[in-house]
């Protein structure tokens, strides 16, 4: 679990669809704040501590900046990403092992149409999955804090699922540059 909460640092509530300018915003200001040129007169400690609270604030941007990191981090601060324990339903499960399947055929026979029709199935499912999961990215904030655990196991299902479809996608990729 992360230590440091990022959105009380940049005085944000947790959100999974932050206001995007307000965190570009906030790193800026506190860039300059923290920038160690202005504090090359201070003590060795205090001068340690301004490069401490400048790296939290380049973390905390990476961060809050990119979707997908702020959802793990999200999922992360909640104890919801541990190691093992991804357990995904088993229809999912069986379609991602399918696609799985034909990935491996195509390791052998190289089919430009297997290939279009893979790309075309992962799409519609990471599709179907992402319309699924935005109602709940985009109310979380505002969910009484009794809603929010079933919220967050939404999105964790959703972000494992999104997982597996991105190592297929990849996959596909190394495929379509072949042909």
């Amino acid at each position: 679990m992360p230590a440091t909460d990022y959105f009380a640092f940049y005085e944000l509530p947790e959100s999974f669809q932050p206001d995007e300018k307000a965190i570009k915003s906030k790193y800026y200001a506190l860039s300059r704040q923290y920038h160690p040129d202005f504090h090359a007169t201070e003590s060795p400690e205090q001068q340690q501590e301004v490069l401490m609270l400048a790296t939290l604030n380049t973390n905390a941007y990476r961060t809050l900046s990119d979707a997908d990191r702020r959802m793990a981090y999200i999922l992360q601060r909640h104890g919801l990403l541990e190691e093992g324990k991804q357990d995904l339903p088993a229809d999912f499960l069986m379609a991602v092992m399918e696609l799985n399947e034909q990935l491996m055929e195509l390791e052998f026979d190289s089919d430009p149409t297997l290939v279009s029709q893979l790309e075309s199935d992962v799409n519609a499912l990471t599709h179907t999955l992402e319309t699924g999961i935005e109602p709940v990215l985009a109310s979380y904030d505002k969910l009484p804090a009794d809603a929010r655990p079933q919220a967050l196991q939404q999105v964790r299902t959703y972000y494992l699922k999104k997982r597996y479809l991105l190592r297929i996608q990849e996959s596909l990729a190394k495929f379509a540059t072949r042909s």
